[in-house]
């Protein structure tokens, strides 16, 4: 299991609409479905942020629900990091009941005399519009998953979100839903907002001869098991549904006639009023899960063989290169340097078309060479780390592509060396308010390596809502220091030879013993010459003194 986390206060939500949609925007539950349509595509590379406001979904059991603008990025709780917590989220009108029934499946119309709120409102009507929402809730189409969202207060105001991959051991549900309603419930209590009601979604895929109908009724006994967890801690499920294959199911409805046993169509990508109201705020769905998780894969085939083989040429020549003196400072030197010609080339060819089309002219840009010492380079702390002082302004969006396609050429023996490169591009998706996209990433690198501390940190923070703009400030001023340091070091004369001669021993003259050679019985030459007889000799011109 590799859950993806995702915080309690989002950085990346959609503000408001401006308008409130009435309750005769949307269809009501009985009303013919149209067909289905194809899942929503990914968003134009590098992915942009939205506003900071707090999306709201309501949900009122007994009718319409109201909204103000979609919820922006998921938010999803790790089990492993059980005080990952709940978003604030407007939500529905749950009649003043304590334990709330399950969502109504009828339409009925919004009383007229109620006090409309001082932002604007999006209705919600039955499951229909539950299961178009999805996407807008986390960020992109969660394959494979369990999600639970909590509603929170009398209004039910859509809350935290756990999401985790639907374990393919049916004998870990039941541990599988204890964990899940725990840790929604708990990190609600934690902030003061123990969840009212919860809505549970079990999304996958029909095998190979399989239908929908067949994932659904595989899947529910997880169902069951995830609604008798919440109960067993005093908040109800309203609705638990079935997305598989273009359609939904409901596990709360019995009604065949509104929630028929072949499946109800999900409504067309674009038509909803949830859609209307992210595309009015600017918000763009990343596509689905393994769409995102598939652009940091590693590379298979031919090209992943040469790839490994520039790997195995490079680390046999840097290990001979650390050994020498100084030879860590030159090869993180020489690691920055060419990640900075790789972002400069990286901004000068910007490629268009479909996130496929696009990583594949990224991996073209650079050479199996220069990836290969970018990658062994990269696994040095001090180099990641200023690595990561490429996080934002013009140079946030290429670095993103080059630590993608990094990560894309860690193939066979050397997967585990994607950590670093991982780890970066989730640091430039949070810090550019990417939070779906840095959870993917820090996900998938903390599934290669749980103990990884750079990734923890920055999956931690991501959970809990912090603004990266303290660290942001914190590399800045690491960069400045680091750029005052070169031009001092380059700019400084180099150091004077300040050893001192060395002084070549002088020969003793030879003379009587025990006499002294100098005055008061020094040992050095003496200033003065005798003759072989013990007499002072003159100078040239008879003065017998000293000279």
């Amino acid at each position: 299991m590799n859950p993806h986390s995702e915080p309690g206060k989002r950085t990346g939500d959609i503000p408001s609409t401006p308008t409130t949609v009435t309750p005769s925007a949307a269809n009501p539950p009985n009303s013919p479905r149209p067909p289905h349509a194809p899942k929503p595509q990914a968003p134009a590379d590098p992915p942009s942020s939205s506003g900071s406001s707090d999306p709201t979904a309501p949900i009122d059991p007994h009718g319409p629900a109201e909204t103000s603008s979609p919820p922006g990025p998921e938010k999803t709780t790790d089990l492993a990091n059980p005080s990952d917590s709940a978003a604030s989220l407007p939500a529905s009108h749950l009649t003043g009941s304590a334990t709330p029934s399950r969502p109504s499946h009828s339409s009925t119309p919004a009383d007229a005399a109620k006090a409309q709120p001082a932002e604007a409102q999006v209705t919600l009507r039955g499951p229909a519009e539950l299961a178009d929402a999805l996407p807008y809730l986390m960020g992109f189409y969660p394959d494979d998953s369990i999600v639970m969202v909590a509603l929170n207060g009398e209004r039910g105001r859509f809350g935290g979100r756990v999401r985790l991959g639907i374990p393919t051991d049916t004998a870990q549900w039941p541990d599988v839903a204890d964990q899940l309603a725990e840790c929604l419930i708990s990190a609600g209590q934690e902030r003061d907002a123990r969840p009212a009601a919860i809505i549970v979604y079990l999304c996958q895929e029909p095998a190979a001869g399989e239908s929908g109908k067949d994932v659904k009724d595989r899947l529910r006994p997880l169902a069951q098991r995830l609604r008798t967890a919440c109960g067993a801690l005093d908040v109800p499920v309203l609705e638990a549904l079935c997305l598989s294959n273009g359609r939904f199911w409901s596990y709360c409805c019995p009604d065949f006639r509104c929630c028929p046993a072949e499946g109800t169509p999900m409504v067309m990508p674009g038509t909803s009023v949830m859609a209307a109201a992210a595309a009015y705020a600017g918000m763009q769905v990343r596509g689905s899960l393994k769409e995102m998780e598939a652009r940091l894969t590693p590379r298979t085939g031919p090209r992943a063989v040469e790839q490994e083989k520039a790997l195995d040429v490079a680390a046999g020549t840097l290990v001979p290169r650390m050994l020498r003196r100084d030879g860590a400072a030159a090869i993180r030197r020489d690691t920055l340097d060419l990640a900075g010609a790789m972002i400069h080339r990286f901004r000068q060819d910007t490629p268009s078309g479909s996130n496929r089309a696009r990583d594949a002219c990224d991996d073209a840009l650079i050479t199996d060479a220069e990836a290969a010492d970018l990658i062994l380079g990269l696994q040095d702390r001090v180099t990641r780390d200023r690595a990561a002082e490429w996080m934002d302004g013009p140079d946030a969006a290429p670095a993103l592509r080059l630590w993608r396609a990094l990560a894309r050429r860690c193939a066979g023996g050397f997967a585990e060396h994607a950590v670093a490169p991982l780890t970066l591009a989730g640091w430039v998706c949070w810090s550019t308010q990417d939070g779906p996209s840095a959870r993917v990433a820090l996900s998938c690198a903390l599934a290669i390596d749980p103990d990884y501390t750079f990734a923890q940190l920055l999956h931690r923070a991501v959970n809990e809502g912090l603004d990266p703009e303290s660290l942001r400030r914190c590399l800045r001023e690491q960069h400045r220091e680091a750029v005052d340091e070169d031009l001092l070091s380059a700019s400084a004369p180099a150091p004077k030879d300040t050893r001192q001669p060395t002084k070549r021993p002088v020969p003793t003259r030879p003379g009587p013993a025990g006499r002294p050679r100098g005055p008061r019985g020094g040992t050095g030459p003496g200033g003065r010459t005798t003759d072989g007889r013990g007499r002072r000799r003159a100078g040239r011109d008879g003065d017998r003194s000293r000279r």
